[in-house]
């Protein structure tokens, strides 16, 4: 079982950047695909962006495409959503988890599936 934990969320001025941490205890990430995921208040819980286990493929949200990129470093153990552009619709906890499988037909990478959940780390877009 891969335990991730979220970090580096906060308040931010619509228009404004955060970047958020999903590092890895115990066992690597290295050979997950990981996802990121968002639950807004009143609303389902929603994937944002995944990220192959080399990091060669990824994929996004249409909310999110253009402001959003997902990164890795797997030496760190870690992988990063860097957020910009920020809207106040994008208020939420954000949440990482491991893909169960991804797939990549026609130039599209998709995952789906997901792992453990973990505390999540909340993000706040507000003047």
């Amino acid at each position: 079982q891969l335990q991730l934990v979220e970090s580096g969320g906060g308040l931010v001025q619509p228009g404004g950047s955060l970047r958020l941490s999903c590092a890895a205890s115990g066992r690597g990430l290295q050979s997950f695909a990981i996802r990121w995921f968002r639950q807004a208040p009143g609303k389902e819980r929603e994937g944002v962006s995944c990220i192959s286990s080399s990091g060669a493929l990824t994929n996004y949200a249409d909310s999110v495409k253009g402001r959003f990129t997902i990164s890795r470093d797997n030496a760190k153990n870690t992988v990063y959503l860097q957020m910009n552009s920020l809207k106040p619709e994008d208020t939420a906890v954000v949440y990482c988890t491991n893909a169960q499988s991804e797939t990549y037909l026609g130039g599209t990478h998709s995952c789906s599936g997901f792992g453990s959940w973990g505390q999540g780390t909340q993000v706040t877009v507000s003047s």
